[in-house]
């Protein structure tokens, strides 16, 4: 085996607390970049606040990590005292903190934007996902999430070394610029689990396609609630585990 001097950036992961309302919610690891993106779609997703709901969050630097701290509608007040929690984490956690298996399993709301793209379209945006993934070239270390049109054009992403905090930051990427997600789907540079599934549900994505493959659990629950899913994406070929709409039926 041949050996040669190779440059690689090691990707920053820190710990980021999260608070909203002045309640501390979730201590994530993730990388810090996009953390205004990150916060705002990490209340998205959570089922904190809608799209057009979203605050500004004040982010300061602390110690070796960062404190994020934004108001949310007083509907989630409770909620959020209800669910309080610190939650030191790998980047991979999902489902860490649940408070019991009938939280895991609460019912999904049904998904009622229409995807766009076709088999096409999904091998146009993976040709084109290499040249997006700045910190993912010169690292090898992170995931990338990115928005594409109906005929596959990439219009938005992020990269982190967590494939849901990415996902986190273009959901809140694209509430920052007033983009909706019907007509859309989004392209994930990772495996589909559960958490990636609920969060596209919980924002109103109507379509998700991701490079590795799916758990159960994550197909379990895109049937729940109608959103299409493929995975094992390639120019040439996916796993269609979810079509609703027989869009991508031969």
């Amino acid at each position: 085996m041949n050996l040669h001097d190779v440059v690689r950036t090691v990707p920053l992961e820190v710990p980021v607390a999260i608070e909203f309302g002045g309640i501390g919610y979730a201590v994530m690891m993730a990388t810090p970049i996009d953390l205004p993106d990150f916060i705002a779609g990490f209340a998205i997703s959570e089922g904190l606040a809608s799209l057009d709901e979203i605050e500004t969050p004040a982010i300061v630097m602390h110690g070796g990590g960062w404190i994020a701290r934004m108001p949310i509608p007083a509907r989630s007040t409770e909620r959020v005292a209800q669910r309080a929690r610190t939650r030191l984490s790998e980047s991979g956690c999902g489902l860490c903190g649940m408070d019991s298996i009938a939280a895991v399993l609460a019912p999904l709301p049904p998904l009622t934007a229409r995807p766009g793209g076709d088999a096409a379209a999904v091998a146009h945006a993976l040709a084109s996902l290499g040249e997006r993934q700045t910190l993912g070239r010169a690292s090898g270390a992170t995931h990338i999430a990115a928005l594409c049109l109906a005929d596959g054009r990439i219009v938005m992403a992020r990269e982190d070394v967590g494939r849901h905090n990415a996902l986190d930051k273009l959901i809140g990427a694209a509430a920052a610029a007033d983009l909706g997600f019907a007509d859309h789907f989004v392209l994930m540079s990772s495996r589909c689990s559960q958490e990636l599934v609920e969060k596209c549900v919980r924002a109103g994505i109507p379509a998700l396609v991701t490079i590795s493959a799916p758990t159960s659990f994550a197909v379990d629950r895109a049937r729940e609630a109608g959103l299409t899913l493929l995975c094992l994406a390639r120019r040439d070929s996916a796993l269609v585990a979810n079509d609703p709409l027989g869009l991508f039926a031969p």
